[in-house]
């Protein structure tokens, strides 16, 4: 038997849309895109108002189908805070297909531009650009042919995300099929000035280089059983031997192939993990990197940071609500994905923190009007107080 149809929102049950008004300007952008496509020259819906729509799914419970965002598009107050007018069913699923999600990387990108770090002192400045690289599956349906992953009865989108450590977002974004290569998608969108932190799965020598060429630095994971040639022994501070690091040095990385990709001599970094092999023995990371000017301790340091992307993916994944999609074409699932990233920036930009359960549910609460924004505040007012009393302590 069916459940209980849920109530359609109301005019009350959507509030707190003045915080929208920030990402108009962004969202203007895309007014126009999708054009090409209207032969007819009379859509109604276009891609801001479609991407404000999405935006305010998010953020109240009250929406959780194409169905009930249609019908938050006929409240007056929605359509007066975000723009848009009233929408049919037929429009919000053709939209999915009609208007391509590529734009929406450049606004997560100018959102993380704006965000501020989290962090200050010697290590922000030390580990400056730290960014986090990994993908990770969402799980699609058997329909969905464009997602291919393993075989034909198994269906899966990919994320490949780059996170912004210091300042706790993500800052870049790719949709693929669930087969996509890390590797490729990392080497296609490197920039300058990042430090990027990659596991074992991402380590390729090709690729180690190509991030230096781009003026960046990397600190990456390799084999065991790397093959490499030391040039220099170095000693370990106090610091070092504290972080668990056994020894540090300078060396060609490679064998007589694969050390042929390498121009300048790299470091590696040996760290102990305070784990245990099969054997019984410390498990112990050895870690590649061109920072030759920083102390062992920051170098394992930098490589722990890698956690803080999936952290993230976990949030992402599990609370955000993306495991629910709203169409099922390539473009309608990467629509949802980006707006759901922006989602998330939206919170780190209003709170200064991190997007954390307990923060996302007292946005919802406030954009659903159950909590009034002097409650709002209240919260970020506990979270700062939360991140002082943790800074003194450390």
């Amino acid at each position: 038997m069916p459940g209980p149809r849920k109530a359609a929102p109301v005019a009350k049950s959507v509030g707190g849309l003045k915080y929208f008004k920030r990402l108009q300007p962004l969202f203007a952008r895309l007014h126009d895109a999708g054009t090409d496509n209207d032969h007819a020259g009379n859509r109604q819906l276009h891609f801001d108002h479609y991407a404000s729509l999405l935006l305010l799914y998010f953020f109240n419970p009250c929406l959780t189908s194409l169905r009930s965002i249609q019908t938050a598009s006929e409240l007056a107050n929605v359509q007066k805070k975000l723009g848009v007018t009233r929408t049919s069913l037929g429009s919000l699923s053709a939209a999915a297909r009609v208007f391509d999600p590529e734009p929406l990387r450049a606004v997560i990108a100018e959102l993380a531009a704006e965000a501020l770090p989290l962090e200050s002192g010697r290590g922000a400045e030390v580990l400056r650009g730290s960014t986090a690289v990994d993908g990770s599956l969402l799980p699609a349906l058997p329909k969905m042919a464009w997602a291919l992953w393993v075989d034909d009865t198994h269906r899966a989108a990919k994320l490949h995300l780059h996170f912004d450590v210091l300042k706790g977002v993500p800052c870049r974004a790719t949709l693929t099929h669930g087969s996509g290569n890390e590797r490729h998608q990392l080497r296609a969108t490197l920039s300058a000035d990042r430090l990027y932190v990659v596991d074992r799965g991402d380590a390729e020598y090709r690729l180690f280089q190509d991030i230096i060429d781009a003026d960046s630095r990397f600190i990456g994971r390799i084999r065991d059983d790397a093959d490499y040639r030391v040039v220099e022994e170095r000693s370990l501070s106090e610091d070092a031997r504290r972080a668990g690091v056994v020894w540090d040095r300078v060396v060609w990385l490679g064998g007589s192939q694969s050390g042929q990709v390498f121009r300048q001599a790299l470091r590696i970094v040996a760290v102990k993990t305070g784990k245990t092999d099969r054997q019984g023995q410390p498990e112990v990371l050895l870690l590649a990197s061109n920072c030759q000017d920083l102390d062992a301790a920051w170098v394992a340091l930098g490589y722990q940071f890698r956690w803080a992307v999936e952290l993230f993916f976990r949030w992402f994944k599990c609370i955000l609500g993306c495991q629910h999609l709203l169409s099922t074409c390539r473009n309608g699932v990467g629509i949802q994905v980006y707006l759901a990233l922006i989602a998330s920036l939206v919170i780190a930009l209003w709170t200064g923190h991190p997007p954390t359960k307990r923060t996302f549910e007292m946005v919802c609460h406030y954009v659903s009007g159950w909590a009034t924004e002097a409650g709002l505040r209240a919260h970020i007012r506990e979270l700062d107080e939360q991140k002082k009393a943790k800074s003194k302590k450390s």
